[in-house]
């Protein structure tokens, strides 16, 4: 990326403005870490530093710079991290896995933190085609920071103090997100679509309330506008997995030829985690945790949909 002034990998063709400066450093070589790098630099005396990691790889990099930085810190993965990584739970209770928010809480809780989210795939963020985001943080700092840093001619940036019903927007549309791939994959037609990311918005809603969320903020971008665009959208890459999945295609053949984290992949057995110790009823998100553990065949995965008994409209 130095070199060639682009990330030809994710971004082909478009190149970096003369402004951003790469930097690199020897991977694995005298216990060198890209944060120690930027220690020696003066990155960690930042205003802003942005942390855009998949989710699994949030905890490390928090951690490195826990007392380390007193800048506003944001990051923008979207999705819960596995229960492998830490437990939230009672003793004697299951574990299950985090949202980022509650990651920082436990390894790095003097940061003041927050998150960038909503409808933007990178590469139409990255040629300055229109978009609007939420920054979601408890602190009005973090909050100016990132309108400061990003609010312009090409993107909006509203802000929120509910970080929790922006993560959970942020996670369980990836998990929609494929569930919808499936239903285009089997030519179900867009009336099953609108079925189903209606009433996926409703699971996600029930979920984020049951977490702590406001309401409302599941009928704005990080929430409605996120699940649109992920279940709707070519470059979706959550939606290509049900696509492929619906074709035939084992989920291990699916993730290699995508060559992309999908993190709906890999946080779906969370969402039903947290459901499940909750009380939380999510149908379309457990349909998708079996699909993707081989328990249900796609077509499988649509009748059990379908066999649900009749009920109010909640």
């Amino acid at each position: 990326m130095r070199q060639q002034r682009s990330n030809t990998r994710y971004l082909p063709g478009i190149l970096f403005p003369p402004s951003l400066d790469i930097h690199t450093w020897p991977h694995g070589v005298d216990g060198v870490t890209p944060l120690a790098l930027g220690r020696a630099q003066g990155l960690v005396n930042a205003d802003l530093l942005i942390l855009a990691t998949p989710m699994a790889a949030l905890r490390g990099v928090l951690a490195q710079l826990t007392g380390s930085t007193g800048a506003a810190v944001a990051w923008l993965c979207k999705g819960f991290e596995p229960a492998a990584g830490a437990a939230l739970s009672a003793p004697g209770q299951p574990q299950v896995g985090l949202m980022a928010h509650e990651v920082q809480a436990q390894v790095a809780p003097e940061l003041s933190a927050g998150v960038l989210s909503g409808p933007s795939f990178a590469q139409e963020v990255a040629l300055g085609k229109p978009a609007a985001l939420v920054a979601a943080s408890s602190h009005p700092a973090v909050r100016d920071a990132l309108v400061a840093a990003f609010h312009g001619p090409s993107l909006r940036i509203y802000s929120s103090e509910d970080v929790v019903g922006v993560e959970v927007g942020g996670a369980v549309k990836n998990v929609l997100a494929i569930a919808t791939g499936l239903c285009d994959g089997l030519e179900l037609g867009l009336n099953a679509r609108a079925a189903l990311i209606t009433r996926g918005l409703h699971e996600m809603t029930r979920l984020g309330v049951a977490l702590g969320a406001r309401p409302e903020t599941f009928m704005g971008l990080s929430g409605l506008g996120d699940l649109v665009l992920t279940a709707t959208g070519d470059l979706s890459r959550n939606r290509k997995v049900g696509l492929a999945l619906a074709q035939g295609r084992t989920l291990e053949q699916t993730l290699l030829a995508l060559g992309h984290v999908a993190e709906g992949v890999y946080c779906a057995r969370t969402v039903v985690q947290r459901a499940g110790q909750l009380g939380v009823d999510m149908p379309i998100a457990c349909a998708v945790d079996a699909l993707l553990g081989g328990r249900l065949t796609p077509e499988q995965a649509l009748a059990a949909l379908m066999a649900r008994e009749a009920r109010d409209e909640d």
